[in-house]
C-alpha cells in the first residue's frame, strides 16, 4: 500500500515525498483510515515505527478540508499533548514539514523558555498547538489561549505522562476542552493504566496494536556486557574508541551520573554532552543539535530524553545503567533502528542490576545475548543475595550495640523465669528522685501574686533609698501645672 491509496490530500502527499517516504508503516497503514473516518483510536506500536505521522497526517488532512473565510481568525482546532519538551519539538517539526503546502498555522508550547514569545504567537492565531501540560495550564490560567473550540485532542506517549505524574494536569485539560471531540491516544507501550485512562477518555474507540504488547524492535540487535560497576566508564570509552563510533546515545539513571560520565569522556578525548531535566532548554537544544550534526560523538541522557530524540540513522544506543522501570528499556533502545534501519543496543550490567535485567527479559519475552570483552567483562553475573545482606546488617548492628540494661530487661521478660527477675532487680542500683508536691491552680496563682507584690515593694524601697536627681531633669510648663 502507498500513501496515495490512503486518500490523503495532494499537498500532504507532496510534502511526504519531499521527506523521502513512499510507503506507510504498519501503524500508519492501520491508524490513518480510522482517524480519517472520525473514530477515536487507542494505538500502540514500537518506538520508531512512525506513530507521529500516524496521527499528524490524517489530522492535517481533515483540517485542510474545513472551509474558512479569509477574514476569520485562526483558532485552536487541534491540541497535541506530549510529556517532554524534546518530544513536543519533534512533533512540531513533523507537523511543519507535512503542512508546508497547507494554510495551517501551528505553535509549540513548553516550559524552560520565555512565555512572552509564546503569547505573541497565540495572539496572532494558530490552528494546531503542541504543548506540555504545565506550560499549557499556565497560559490557560493567564487567559492567553482558548481551548473551547478544540476538535481534535491527541495524547502522544500517554504512558510516559502517567509515569511522570501528569495525570492531574491531564484531567484539568480534559475538563477545559469540549466533550464532543475526536480523541487520539498513541503510546509505545500498552499498560493496564493506559486502558483504564482510555475508558473514561475515548468514545467507542478502535484499538490498533501492531506488534505484541511491550515488544522491542526486531531491527535492533541487543547485547549485554557483564561488568563491575567501577569499570563501566572505562569499558564504554574502550568500545567507542576501538569501534570508532561517531554517534552514540548513552543513557544513565541519574542527572548527576550523566554529568560525571560526560566529564569523564571529554577527559578521555571523546567529545560528549549531557542532557537532562536540570539543564536549561537552551543547553538541551544546543546539545541535541550538536549531536545531530555530529559535532559531538556522545550524548549522555536521562530517560526524560528517551521519547524526544528522533535520528533516523542513529547506529548505537548504550544503557550505561539499566532503568528501574522495564518499559523504559523499550523506549531507550527504540532510539536506534528507526524507519526500517538497523541499530545496536548495548547494556553494561553489574551485579546490582541483576533483577532489572531479569525483569526486562520477562517484559520483552526473550533473553539478551551476553558478549564478553577481553580485559573488562565478567564471565558471570553474581546474583545479589538480598537475605544474606539483611542478615549481615542485622548481625553488624547487634555487634555494635552495647550490652545495656534495656536489652537484659527485654530478654529477662521473654526468656527468664520470675525468680531470676527478682534476683536481677535486687542487684540493680536504685536511683531515688525527689518527690514533687502537687500544687493546685489556686495555690499557684496566690504564689504568683505574692511574688509580684514583693517585687513591687522592692522597687518602692529602692526609689526611697535612691531618689532621682532632679537637677538634670528638664521641667516643662505642663509638668509644673500637673
Amino acid at each position: 500500500m502507498t500513501f496515495t491509496e490512503l486518500g490523503l490530500n495532494q499537498d500532504i502527499l507532496k510534502a511526504i515525498e519531499e521527506q523521502g517516504y513512499t510507503q506507510p508503516t504498519p501503524i500508519q497503514e492501520q491508524a490513518i483510515p480510522i482517524v480519517l473516518d472520525k473514530h477515536d483510536i487507542l494505538a500502540a506500536a514500537q518506538t520508531g515505527t512512525g506513530k507521529t505521522a500516524a496521527f499528524t497526517l490524517p489530522l492535517l488532512d481533515t483540517l485542510s478540508k474545513k472551509k474558512s473565510t479569509v477574514k476569520e481568525k485562526h483558532y485552536v482546532k487541534a491540541l497535541v499533548l506530549t510529556p517532554t519538551r524534546e518530544l513536543a519539538s519533534q512533533v512540531a517539526e513533523n507537523i511543519e514539514a507535512y503542512s508546508r503546502y497547507l494554510p495551517l498555522k501551528s505553535a509549540v508550547i513548553f516550559g524552560g523558555v520565555g512565555i512572552n514569545p509564546q503569547k505573541a504567537i497565540l495572539r496572532k492565531g494558530v490552528d494546531i498547538v503542541i504543548a506540555t501540560p504545565g506550560r499549557l495550564l499556565d497560559l490557560v490560567g493567564q487567559k492567553c489561549i482558548d481551548l473551547s473550540r478544540v476538535e481534535f485532542f491527541v495524547l502522544d506517549e500517554a504512558d510516559r505522562m502517567l509515569d511522570m505524574g501528569f495525570i492531574h494536569d491531564m484531567k484539568k485539560i480534559i475538563a477545559i476542552i469540549p466533550k464532543h471531540r475526536q480523541t487520539l491516544l498513541f503510546s509505545a507501550t500498552f499498560s493496564d493504566e493506559i486502558k483504564k485512562l482510555s475508558e473514561g477518555l475515548l468514545n467507542n474507540a478502535k484499538i490498533v496494536e501492531v506488534e505484541r504488547r511491550n515488544a522491542s524492535s526486531n531491527q535492533v540487535s541487543q547485547v549485554v556486557h557483564y561488568v563491575n560497576k567501577d569499570t563501566k566508564k572505562h569499558l564504554l570509552s574502550h568500545l567507542i574508541s576501538e569501534g570508532k563510533w561517531n554517534q552514540v546515545l548513552v543513557f544513565t539513571r541519574t542527572k548527576h551520573g550523566a554529568n560525571k560520565l560526560a566529564e569523564f569522556l571529554n577527559k578521555e578525548g571523546i567529545t560528549a554532552a549531557a542532557i537532562h531535566g536540570n539543564k536549561s532548554q537552551g543547553a538541551r537544544t544546543k546539545a541535541l543539535s550538536n549531536f545531530k550534526s555530529k559535532d559531538i560523538r556522545v550524548l549522555v541522557a536521562t530517560d526524560i530524553a528517551a521519547r524526544g530524540i528522533d535520528i533516523a540513522l542513529l547506529p548505537h544506543v548504550v544503557n550505561f545503567e539499566l532503568p528501574n522501570v522495564s518499559e523504559d528499556y523499550v523506549h531507550r533502545i527504540g532510539r536506534t533502528g528507526r524507519a526500517g534501519n538497523e541499530g545496536v543496543a548495548m547494556s553494561l550490567v553489574c551485579s546490582d542490576e541483576y533483577f532489572f535485567l531479569t525483569d526486562i527479559e520477562k517484559l520483552i519475552k526473550k533473553s539478551i545475548d551476553v558478549v564478553p570483552v577481553e580485559g573488562f567483562t565478567l564471565p558471570k553475573l553474581a546474583k545479589p543475595n538480598i537475605q544474606k545482606k539483611t542478615n549481615e546488617r542485622s548481625n553488624n548492628r547487634a555487634k555494635n550495640k552495647p550490652n545495656n540494661d534495656s536489652n537484659s530487661r527485654s530478654r529477662s521478660r521473654t526468656n527468664s523465669s520470675p525468680e531470676k527477675n527478682k534476683v536481677e532487680s535486687k542487684n540493680k542500683t536504685n536511683i531515688k528522685f525527689p518527690e514533687k508536691k502537687r500544687v493546685s491552680k489556686n495555690d499557684e496563682s496566690k504564689s504568683l501574686i505574692s511574688k509580684w507584690e514583693n517585687e513591687v515593694k522592692k522597687q518602692k524601697d529602692n526609689e526611697t533609698k535612691n531618689p532621682r536627681n532632679t537637677r538634670n531633669r528638664r521641667i516643662t510648663n505642663a509638668s509644673k501645672t500637673r
